[in-house]
């Protein structure tokens, strides 16, 4: 899980956004990015190969507070959204403290966005982690198109546990902080507990 850096006292996070091809797990990690302080911010790195991408960068919320005298930094990531590139999916989730399910609201995308709830939960299962134990937030990306499935039908549908869910559509920022806040705390939450 988290990993304490002792001689910068800095414990770090890893959140993980988790979802479909074309969903908006990169929309997110690009809004946020592009609206956190230059100094409170690490870069913006990309691996690429020919036919995936994984996003990955890392921040310094300057008003967190500190936990028994170290800052809190957090990396955020992003899987490759094909459901065929599961060997890279699973090599990201390893040492997760939380995660953000990123499901796309259009109709014709439903069946992508269960077949990846389902296959996030088989591969935290896979390396030994419980859904029901790891703290993770919902987002229901791309409110702002035609032909989306009501909120009320993806909760029952990816929310059966209850957690925190928003309502987004991350091309204009909505909601994208929102979920961000939300999964920090429970995060955090999670890391005083252990303290």
């Amino acid at each position: 899980m988290s990993f304490i850096n002792y001689s910068s006292k800095e414990i770090n996070c890893k959140i993980v956004y988790y979802g479909p091809g074309l969903c908006g797990k990169t929309t997110n990690l690009n809004y946020i990015y592009s609206h956190i302080r230059p100094e409170a911010k690490g870069k913006m790195i990309s691996l690429a190969t020919e036919t995936e991408r994984t996003l990955f960068f890392d921040f310094l919320p300057l008003s967190l507070g500190e936990i028994r005298g170290f800052r809190t930094r957090f990396h955020l990531y992003t899987v490759p959204g094909q459901i065929f590139y599961d060997a890279s999916r699973k090599l990201i989730l390893k040492g997760v403290d939380g995660i953000v399910f990123v499901a796309d609201s259009q109709v014709d995308r439903l069946d992508a966005s269960i077949e990846s709830f389902e296959n996030m939960k088989e591969n935290l299962r896979e390396q030994g982690y419980d859904l029901a134990h790891i703290p993770y937030v919902v987002q229901y990306n791309k409110r702002d198109l035609p032909r989306i499935v009501p909120v009320e039908d993806l909760r029952k549908i990816l929310n059966i546990n209850g957690v925190p869910d928003f309502e987004a559509i991350a091309t204009k920022g909505v909601g994208v902080f929102d979920t961000l806040k939300a999964i920090i705390k429970l995060v955090l939450i999670e890391l005083k507990k252990s303290s």
